[in-house]
């Protein structure tokens, strides 16, 4: 696994960490700011996650695709990367 990834990853065991403590304090009634304070980390984690996957990706099966003589799997590279990015600005 390469270190992109890796870091990919504990940031989302530290988000579901995280997950798991706002449903607590939801379920206990716990003050909303409190809660939504949390609930930012979560997204600033899964954010930072989805970052390196991109590098990772660009780095990695995108360069090589590119690098390839394969017209249809640039092409599909592509699209998958714009498909990620506007699912991400949504």
């Amino acid at each position: 696994m390469s270190n992109k990834k890796e870091q990919a990853l504990i940031n989302f065991k530290k988000a579901n960490s995280l997950l798991v403590k706002i449903i607590k304090m939801t379920e206990s009634g716990e003050y909303c700011i409190n809660i939504m304070q949390q609930n930012l980390a979560v997204i600033g984690l899964l954010k930072s996650a989805h970052q390196m996957l991109m590098e990772n990706h660009l780095a990695s099966c995108f360069t090589s695709a590119v690098n390839s003589n394969n017209n249809k799997r640039k092409q599909e590279m592509v699209e998958e990367i714009l498909t990620v990015t506007k699912l991400l600005n949504k």
